[in-house]
Parts: C-alpha cells; structure tokens; sequence
C-alpha cells in the first residue's frame, strides 16, 4: 500500500505531554494512517493519503517550531501485513457468528426459547460489527471511530426490539421452552465465541474498531453460560420464567456492551 510520509523536526517537542498534545490535534485527520514520534530527535512521521497542507497547519497552531523536512512516498509493507491479518481473522469471526445467528435463531423458534432468540439476536449484532470492522481495516482513525459508533447504535436497537418481546413474553401464555435445544445449542455456541475472542486477542489490536468486536464477543461468552443456566431452570422449575429472566439479562448485557462501544467512538 503506497502512502505518504511526510517528517516534521518540532523543536519544542521533548517529552511525551507535547507527543499526546499533537496526537489529539490530527486525531481527526481521516487521511492520516498512523503516527510515530521521535522524541531524542524531535521529529514527527506522518503517513496519510493527499496532500500535507493542512496537517502541516494544524501543527503550525500548536506553537512549537515545527518545520516540514520532507515528503515522500513510500510502501507500507508491515501495515499491509497486519491489515491482512486482520482481514482474516474478522472475516472468520464473521462467518463463525453470521452461521450461530442462523442456527440459533431457527432453534430458539423452534424451543420457544427467548434466551437463544436474544443470543441470536446478539450474534446478529456481532456479525454487523465484524462487517463493518472489515470495512474499517486499514482505514484512517477517524473512519474507525465512526465504525465503533454504528456498532453502538446497532447494539442499543436491537436491545429495545428485545426489551419488547421479553415484555409480550412475561404478559401472554407462552408454551414452556425446550430446555435440551437452550443447553445443547449454547453450549456450541460458548466453545464457537471462546474460539473467536481467542483469536482476537491474539491479534493484539488496540485498535477501535477489534477492540469493539473484543468486547461483544466476550459479552457472547457470559451470554451462552447464562442461556445454559437457564435451561436447567427451566427443567427444575417446569416454568418459562428463567427464559425470560435470562433474556432480559442478556439484552442488559447487550447495552452496556453498547455504551462501552459508544464511549470507544469519542
């Protein structure tokens, strides 16, 4: 991936409080790739798309020297690199929680059972996370945020869409769930999101965008056991309460997922 590498000398720039200043300062640049600061030398490595006119500005209005040496062109293989590892893994991750939302989804209809229709409904928000984070990879900070937004916003949606049938559920007569389907099929789906957050990790992304997906994946986790918790309820009390009880529990969980994203996006 060709980009531009534009270096700055900044005279008043020798310790990390300066370094910080000039990061929240191009912050919102979205041409702009990553940063890399050489405080001894007191010089700033700025790679981005276009030109450099107004980043170098920007950095005019701190006050503290700046002077632009030069510009070049040059490959980013070590981005690309990482760019494609994080392609592989959320296009894993992706296909992974897309296949539980369907599995679960038809199951949950099929037991009469609101915990996996939440965990389903959750795994749909997982999938949208994961597909617009492939989007974002490799995209500028600014993009990435806008990402860890949508993904927030999608989040608390689908939480009030269940809030809603958990409410219908608890009001109406609803047929008892099928507590083997609830136990049998979130336990596949524990072991499937322990293998995604795995791989997440692994990633080692501070990045907005994997650590969004980081969150909903352990979320998904917390769920699968709750489901499961609730499916032995189920048999020991012969009532659809611990369903509901677990549903409403995991469109909880969803929404604080959700503002935790949302506080990833400022």
């Amino acid at each position: 991936m060709k980009i531009n590498k534009t270096t700055f000398e900044i005279s008043k720039m020798d310790c990390p409080s300066e370094e910080n200043l000039i990061r929240i300062k191009l912050n919102d640049f979205e041409q702009i790739i990553k940063l890399e600061f050489d405080l001894q030398k007191r010089k700033l490595f700025v790679y981005h798309f276009g030109n450099s006119d107004e980043i170098e500005k920007s950095i005019d209005e701190l006050n503290l020297d700046a002077k632009l040496i030069s510009i070049s062109e040059e490959e980013l293989d070590v981005g690309e690199d990482k760019v494609f590892q994080q392609r592989k893994i959320l296009w894993f991750v992706l296909a992974i929680n897309f296949s539980f939302f369907l599995i679960e989804i038809i199951f949950g209809l099929i037991s009469n059972s609101m915990g996996l229709v939440a965990d389903s409904l959750d795994m749909l928000a997982d999938a949208f996370v994961y597909g617009i984070s492939l989007y974002a990879v490799g995209s500028s900070r600014g993009r990435k945020k806008k990402v860890a937004l949508l993904a927030g916003i999608f989040q608390l949606s689908l939480a009030v869409i269940g809030f809603i049938e958990v409410l219908r559920r608890f009001l109406g007569l609803e047929q008892i769930p099928d507590f083997k389907l609830m136990i049998i099929i979130s336990f596949f789906a524990a072991i499937a999101n322990g293998v995604c957050l795995y791989l997440l990790q692994k990633s080692k992304s501070n990045e907005a965008h994997i650590k969004a997906s980081m969150i909903f994946t352990s979320n998904d986790v917390i769920i699968n056991i709750g489901v499961i918790v609730a499916g032995i309820f189920v048999l020991l009390l012969n009532s659809q309460v611990p369903d509901l009880i677990v549903g409403s529990i995991v469109f909880i969980i969803v929404i604080i997922g959700a503002f935790r994203i949302l506080k990833l996006s400022k």
